[in-house]
């Protein structure tokens, strides 16, 4: 699928030649991975393991942590051995899997964001109808059609990428990113990218139209809602969902549709950071502290350890 074989290795972006200070990326890179894992962690755990969280949003929920959890997993650990390591290498094989992995996660995020619109939607606009449209079946079959679909784009963009042979191996980057591996194509084919671009643009422009209909239709129906408590209730369980949703669009679109500078660049490291990383830091947060079900289930889950301890000191 790929043809270049004529490079072994990219050289990713170098932070600093100042070992005091790659020991101290090292470290922030390391607190910034470990903090998102427990998050992400913890609300898998409390959808897993609280019966009252078998639901299909929740279940949703659980995948989408699932997603965040694996992005990061793909880039983080990478950059964090380099700088412990004092290099700056990943392999050619190493620079592929990570674009189609990274790629295949966040695209998988877009398409399950999508899915949970339509959850929502069902949920607020047709309640007496829910269980049935949203039924055990349904909700896999969407979630596995949100991966699958992730998958394809993943493939889809890696193919386009790596398909032209390039004129350097210099990334200016933390980690092999597709805008910045394109400027390296040293030939017209990196057009099939672009194209690929134009079609993922239409198809993303195509969900978030979707998505914003479905939204002015629950809107629409949360005024119709004669209790004030009802209707707060309905709009909390929406609120999460857009704020991540924002924040993912958004933090996404001014990293890949802004021009890249040639040189290495703080606005580019920042804003690759913030897309990729923010999202995943923040979404266990906003959905914990938003939702008093996911509390409850963190609550049962650390009193239940915390029991269980007890029970093993005293039998010691």
């Amino acid at each position: 699928m790929f043809q270049n074989t004529s490079l072994s290795t990219f050289l990713l972006l170098e932070f600093s030649d100042t070992r005091e200070l790659q020991i101290l990326h090292f470290s922030m890179f390391l607190i910034l991975y470990l903090t998102i894992v427990t998050g992400n962690i913890f609300i898998i755990s409390a959808v897993a393991f609280d019966h009252s969280l078998h639901t299909p949003l929740y279940f949703f929920l659980m995948n989408l942590a699932v997603q965040d959890l694996c992005s990061v997993s793909v880039i983080l650990p990478k950059s964090m051995i380099n700088f412990l390591l004092n290099t700056r290498h990943i392999s050619y094989s190493g620079c592929v899997a990570q674009v189609l992995l990274f790629f295949f996660f966040l695209s998988s995020d877009f398409f399950l964001l999508t899915v949970m619109a339509y959850d929502r939607y069902v949920a607020i606009c047709n309640p007496l109808h829910y269980e049935m449209v949203m039924n055990e079946q349904t909700c896999i079959r969407m979630v596995v059609t949100a991966w699958l679909a992730g998958l394809a784009y993943g493939v889809l963009h890696t193919s386009g990428t790596f398909v032209t042979p390039f004129c350097s191996n210099v990334v200016n980057q933390f980690f092999c990113e597709i805008p910045q591996l394109l400027k390296l194509a040293c030939s017209d084919l990196h057009l099939i990218e672009f194209a690929v671009v134009v079609v993922s643009v239409a198809i993303g422009l195509g969900c978030c139209c979707f998505i914003i209909v479905t939204y002015v239709h629950i809107f629409t129906a949360l005024l119709r809602i004669p209790s004030m408590q009802g209707r707060q209730k309905a709009f909390a369980t929406c609120l999460p969902h857009i704020i991540v949703l924002s924040m993912f669009l958004f933090t996404g679109s001014v990293a890949y549709l802004r021009p890249t500078s040639d040189t290495p660049s703080y606005l580019d490291l920042i804003f690759t950071m913030i897309y990729s990383m923010l999202p995943p830091l923040l979404n266990p947060v906003i959905y914990s502290m938003r939702n008093k079900a996911i509390k409850k289930a963190l609550s049962k889950l650390f009193s239940g350890k915390h029991c269980s301890l007890n029970m093993l000191s005293r039998l010691k």
